[in-house]
């Protein structure tokens, strides 16, 4: 059995490898990180199809062994790639809930992160951006618990201007609904620039602006 050393909030440890539990569940997580950063960039280059399991264990130096330790084929790493580029905008929604911007500030500035942060994440991806369009059905199934998760902080937005006197909403999960469910409409045309064309981007988002000062704003 392994000696433990007690400190005063002790890690658990494996008696396998006498390592903290905590410390072998980041090393995993950086290893899983790293062969997800190097399948996005051969995804990117080489295109999902063309891209191979191989590929990936070499590109990585991990070695297949490790790699089908934890994905057992290219459609898992497929979607991890997706996974976290989605996760990068969840977290940024999330920040953006709790600036100090006024409520009303916060709605426009979640409408337009989560477009620009959809463009770059598919225009970053290279040749994976068809990919992104061809297996919009896979996208959306891995997307589900991140669109729960912005639609709460779209609605914990709405509930801050409502408490705050500045919004008037008679149904603020259908709001929430309407709101993001609008904005999800608007990825496709704006990563492709189709978005209000004729306009400049400040034109469209006071356009935009306007709209949801309509729609919130108490009267």
């Amino acid at each position: 059995m392994c000696a433990k050393t007690y400190v005063a909030h002790p890690p658990k440890w494996s008696h396998r490898t006498c390592a903290p539990i905590n410390a072998r569940v980041m090393s995993i997580s950086k290893t899983r990180l790293h062969l997800v950063d190097c399948a996005r960039e051969l995804f990117a280059r080489k295109g999902l199809d063309a891209t191979t399991m191989n590929d990936i264990a070499v590109a990585s130096g991990k070695g297949r062994r490790t790699l089908y330790t934890y994905f057992k084929n290219k459609e898992e790493i497929y979607e991890a790639v997706i996974t976290s580029e989605l996760e990068r905008l969840s977290e940024r929604m999330d920040e953006l809930a709790n600036t100090k911007l006024t409520p009303e500030e916060k709605v426009l500035a979640l409408v337009y992160t989560h477009l620009t942060m959809m463009k770059e994440a598919v225009s970053r991806n290279g040749s994976l951006r068809a990919e992104f369009f061809r297996n919009i059905w896979t996208v959306e199934r891995v997307r589900k618990t991140l669109d729960i998760e912005e639609r709460n902080v779209i609605r914990r937005v709405l509930e801050e201007g409502i408490v705050a006197g500045y919004f008037e909403i008679d149904n603020v999960n259908l709001m929430a609904d309407i709101i993001y469910y609008s904005i999800k409409g608007l990825e496709v045309p704006y990563i492709y620039d189709r978005l209000g064309e004729g306009l400049t981007e400040d034109q469209s988002k006071a356009i935009v602006a306007d709209i949801l000062k309509r729609v919130l704003i108490k009267k």
